[in-house]
């Protein structure tokens, strides 16, 4: 199983990829690892309860262009459980680019249930094995509304490097 680290601010998280359940996801997560993408990015949305969200806008809230989307894996039997990794994307169900999601609690209802665009869901594709009191600690940062976004943390949390381990 592939692993990365994101170096944050904050502390380190240690995430396992599974390649076997989500290739796609996995391969396009370790594409923009290996480019260097995520380095000086920031988790730009972090709901209590909920997730922290990544890998799409550098500090000062300046959106990264991205790689083509990719299908959506949701329907791998894979689920949006605490600390595991799923893609982010619009309510288009293959939009998925760079940004992904660490799940802060079980999140069921982000789960596959039908290929319809209400039922497709959020395509897991690993999870956390350390650094899991780093997600917390990240959760709990003071949010507001910055560049029209919502949810965004008011210090930064930098990714300041992303590495295959």
């Amino acid at each position: 199983m592939s692993q990365v680290k994101l170096t944050t601010n904050h502390g380190d998280i240690l995430i396992e990829l599974d390649a076997e359940k989500a290739p796609l996801s996995v391969a396009n997560f370790l594409s923009y690892v290996r480019k260097g993408h995520y380095d000086g990015t920031v988790f730009h949305r972090v709901i209590k309860g909920f997730m922290i969200q990544g890998g799409g806008f550098e500090v000062g809230m300046k959106q990264k262009p991205t790689d083509a989307q990719i299908q959506n894996e949701a329907n791998n039997g894979l689920k949006n459980a605490h600390y595991t990794l799923a893609m982010a994307r619009t309510n288009a169900p293959h939009s998925a680019t760079a940004q992904f999601f660490i799940n802060t609690t079980n999140n069921g209802f982000l789960d596959f249930k039908s290929e319809s665009p209400s039922g497709w869901g959020y395509a897991v594709f690993g999870k956390v094995i350390e650094g899991q009191d780093v997600v917390d600690k990240i959760e709990k940062s003071k949010t507001a509304t910055k560049g029209g976004h919502g949810d965004v943390p008011v210090e930064d949390v930098i990714i300041e490097k992303a590495v295959e381990v």
